[in-house]
């Protein structure tokens, strides 16, 4: 006789998790696993965020997902999904990003994550220039236990300002005739008697819009008409989008970096301009054709893991010793020459470089630099409402992990407070009171004494490894 399969458990209150560092979710993602309130498998995510995190610990052995100490140990800030993603948790990704983080291409990406047979890591079977730029594909051949994703990169685009702020009575007006929208109480009393049908897509009549940022994005979409409120980053185009991969029963994570709504690039306060722009030269990526066989596809891989590698070595080197022999050895390389342009720079700043810093500043600058866009507080205000409209015509989440992201500055410190206290005001509104942990605050003095000053969300560490 088979036993009987465990109930699924619920939450009285929504709980939600704050955290400083993105990566330290999963330990409470994997408790909700644990306690049975979230499923093994087939779990679905909407992920906020500046950053897709969607990279992978570039030489982790693939089967140390099965170690769960070990593999928190080896997570960071740029790579805590992917782990999941293999072991089988996580198989659909929404990425929703705001206007100015762009490093994905917009709309459905479907994919195999699993072993690579030659060098048992994780590997992932996307041509995007997001993995193909860190060598991590593989074709689908290579792969052994391969497990498929789903990736829906959906932008959300600020609320018109004359719309303003959208908080409680004003958000139901606007909600109330959503075909999409049930009342959060019929849901949950439905519980698993009612049949996964996809939620219907909703269009609300508040429209979305760009922000301040003087960009062709920009210029491009306030030239749109957007009475429909379909078009691209809209909330009808966010809920449509959404509902298209979560199903009204689905459990399911809502994952929050407050990056997502005003981001640094923290970089660009270490380096000069001209130091930056010899960065982005000595990293830059040549991808393949967009019409490439798996052979050139094959050939870039190598060619890049080999690019990484040398300049991995260049830096590694210059921090033993960053005379002029050595400088002078390295810039020989091709593609090379101006090393010895940004030494002279680093070392007229200061004596010792720290050559490290350097290397990770250069994996963030590749085809697309990280983001940097720091908001108005109006321009955060009208993205916390569009946030709330979308939400509102979205099944409850199970549960709802938040990142700070501000002692890396990837969320403007003088910021992070207010965006906090703003995002878990519309989530009360929504969702009635939370379960709230704020375990940054458990960690916070450990995190000030350990914690690098800028860990990047596109990195190397000298070893090899992803930090």
């Amino acid at each position: 006789m088979m036993a009987p399969v465990p109930l699924k458990r619920v939450y009285r209150e929504l709980p939600v998790w704050i955290v400083e560092d993105h990566h330290d979710v999963v330990h409470h993602i994997y408790r909700a696993i644990a306690s049975r309130h979230l499923p093994q498998e087939n779990i679905k995510m909407v992920h906020l965020d500046s950053h897709p995190d969607l990279l992978i610990p570039v030489n982790m052995p693939a089967d140390t997902v099965y170690d769960k100490e070990k593999l928190f140990s080896e997570l960071s800030i740029e790579n805590w999904i992917m782990p999941m993603v293999y072991a089988g948790h996580v198989s659909c990704v929404a990425w929703l990003h705001p206007y100015w983080a762009q490093q994905i291409r917009e709309g459905e990406h479907r994919m195999s994550v699993g072993r690579d047979a030659s060098t048992t890591t994780i590997r992932v079977t996307s041509a995007d220039s997001y993995f193909l730029s860190d060598g991590l594909y593989v074709c689908e051949e290579q792969l052994e236990n391969p497990k498929p994703l789903r990736l829906s990169v959906i932008k959300v685009n600020p609320v018109k300002p004359s719309h303003g702020s959208v908080t409680g009575h004003k958000v139901e007006e606007i909600t109330d005739g959503c075909a999409a929208k049930r009342a959060r109480t019929e849901w949950k009393e439905a519980g698993e008697a009612i049949g996964s049908q996809p939620l219907t897509p909703t269009t609300d009549t508040l429209q979305t819009a760009e922000g301040s940022a003087a960009k062709e994005e920009e210029r491009t979409h306030r030239t749109r008409n957007t009475d429909d409120g379909d078009d691209e980053g809209s909330t009808g185009y966010v809920v449509e989008r959404v509902s298209a991969c979560l199903c009204e029963t689905d459990p399911y994570i809502l994952d929050i970096d407050l990056d997502f709504f005003s981001c640094k690039n923290p970089f660009k306060e270490l380096y000069t301009q001209e130091e930056y722009s010899i960065l982005k030269e000595l990293y830059s990526f040549r991808g393949p054709s967009m019409d490439a066989d798996q052979e050139e596809l094959n050939e870039c891989v190598d060619r890049r893991t080999r690019q990484l590698e040398d300049l991995e070595a260049t830096f590694a080197d210059l921090l033993e010793d960053d005379g002029e022999e050595t400088v002078t050895r390295w810039a020989r390389n091709p593609g090379m020459a101006s090393l010895v342009q940004l030494v002279s720079s680093l070392k007229a700043r200061s004596p010792s470089p720290d050559y490290e810093m350097v290397h990770q500043a250069g994996l963030t600058c590749d085809t697309i630099e990280l983001p940097h866009h720091i908001s108005t507080e109006e321009e955060i205000g009208r993205l916390v409402s569009a946030v709330q409209l979308f939400l509102k015509a979205l099944p409850t989440p199970t549960l709802v992990t938040m990142s700070r992201s501000s002692l890396d500055e990837y969320c403007p410190a003088e910021q992070v407070d207010s965006v906090q206290s703003r995002v878990l005001a519309i989530l009360e509104d929504l969702f009635g009171p939370l379960d709230l942990h704020k375990d940054y605050e458990n960690s916070s003095t450990e995190t000030q004494e350990n914690q690098p000053q800028y860990p990047s969300r596109h990195t190397e560490n000298m070893s090899g490894s992803r930090d």
